[in-house]
């Protein structure tokens, strides 16, 4: 009853639909070149043979899933990869990956259609997908009721059910029941989220391992992280990276409290959205900033003069954790439910996040029971937690040391992941 409701609001709201997506596109939020794969619209051809769709949100997802779509293109050879996202910043740096690697060359990236059932209808009609993998918590009702209906064997991968998202589903059983009945397998990232899917009607639900455990090291251009080494030399220096709003700010507080007892403090700040720059440089008015994108320019260096070094780059983690041997880990401070720790710890740099990591509520608790990441209730202990990292060599080893430790712990997650999904995938599809 509510999915079908649901499916007759969205219909009834299509001119709306339409309206919010030149909007966007206005903000610079959709693609104004391939905008209308959002409305189902195939922007490449069907590749022959057998295709797997698989979704995931946005960059963490996305990115996540490389390795296993590298690993099941040796192991299910002749299956073609359709990956889709919500988000220009996601469909950038897939462009870069999917490019720079051979071991990917059988994967191409879509916009996943907005859930209007006429858009999702259009995009599986062009697709025609043999099998489905969906990412984390990404459920989205018209999308996967279609999949049902066409008996399309339907994975979920790392899935994530909190116990927040949970209390809301228990009071909607039946919807909830209906949304899960299309999954022909759930793997949780979690015990507790294998547990609470299958409370909730998920026919087969069980935990194998976190996949974000597996992801390789984030890349670096070579050329890019010696050009940076060089311009920061002996300086201290320290990271915050994948900033939301309000936590620029806050990191230039910190860059202030500690400038003057440690002389040449360069402080990188990297927004988890590039396009936010000019709203950062308006909000750090006084620091001694230098901007690393230049249009139609090599990336700007820091000089001797600069005190905060914004980094509006895409794809450039790699190289910034590869320098900064302190990272604060952003969304976790001002924004809510964090960005991924262990590709930060895995780099050797020692972690420090805010209280606010709902988005990984395994791993950040690990993470810090282990002693690989430092916590803070906010910005004056963020202050104090910088300074003693930075000024005590041996107290930051050791929080890098455990840090690599547990990132690398579990490296046969994929092995596990893909176990479970051969079966599904080498079925005879109608």
């Amino acid at each position: 009853m509510i999915g079908a409701a649901y499916r007759g609001l969205v219909m009834l709201g299509t001119p709306l639909l339409e309206l919010w997506l030149r909007r966007r596109q206005a903000q610079g939020k959709e693609d104004p070149r391939r905008w209308r794969e959002r409305r189902g619209f195939a922007g490449l051809s069907r590749p022959s043979g057998r295709v797997l769709w698989v979704h995931g949100a946005s960059v963490g997802e996305s990115l996540s899933i490389l390795p296993l779509l590298s690993r099941l293109g040796q192991v299910c050879p002749g299956w073609a990869v359709v990956l889709t996202t919500g988000t220009v910043t996601s469909a950038a740096l897939l462009a870069d990956r999917l490019a720079a690697d051979p071991a990917l060359a059988h994967v191409c990236h879509q916009y996943v259609p907005v859930d209007h059932p006429l858009w999702v209808r259009r995009f599986l009609n062009h697709w025609r997908p043999d099998a489905a993998l969906w990412l984390e918590s990404e459920l989205w009702p018209t999308l996967i009721h279609a999949l049902g209906r066409r008996k399309v064997p339907l994975v979920l991968i790392n899935g994530r059910m909190s116990e927040r998202s949970f209390r809301r589903w228990q009071k909607t059983p039946g919807f909830a029941r209906s949304l899960l009945a299309p999954f022909t397998l759930c793997l949780g990232q979690t015990e507790g989220d294998a547990d609470r899917l299958r409370a909730l009607g998920a026919r087969q639900a069980r935990c194998v391992g976190n996949i974000k455990m597996a992801t390789p090291a984030l890349p670096a251009d070579p050329a890019a992280l010696a050009a940076l080494r060089t311009a920061i030399g002996g300086r201290p220096c320290w990271l915050a990276a994948s900033t939301h709003a309000g936590e620029e700010a806050v990191a230039f507080a910190v860059h202030q409290a500690l400038s003057a007892e440690l002389p040449g403090l360069l402080t990188l700040i990297a927004p988890r959205h590039p396009q936010r720059a000019e709203e950062i440089i308006a909000a750090l008015q006084g620091a001694r900033l230098t901007r690393r994108a230049q249009a139609g320019a090599a990336a700007t260096l820091p000089d001797a003069e600069t005190g905060v070094y914004l980094a509006d780059t895409m794809g450039e983690l790699g190289v910034l954790y590869r320098l900064a041997p302190v990272s604060f880990i952003g969304k976790s401070l001002v924004g809510q439910g964090g960005q991924n720790p262990v590709e930060a710890a895995r780099l050797g740099t020692a972690v420090v996040f805010g209280p606010h990591m709902q988005n990984f509520p395994e791993l950040a608790p690990r993470l810090l029971a282990c002693g690989g990441a430092i916590s803070v209730a906010d910005d004056t202990a963020l202050t104090e937690t910088v300074r003693g990292l930075l000024t005590d060599p041996a107290l930051r080893q050791a929080v890098v040391s455990a840090g690599q430790a547990f990132a690398t712990a579990e490296a046969d997650v994929l092995d596990r992941v893909i176990a479970e999904l051969l079966p599904v995938l080498r079925e005879e599809v109608p």
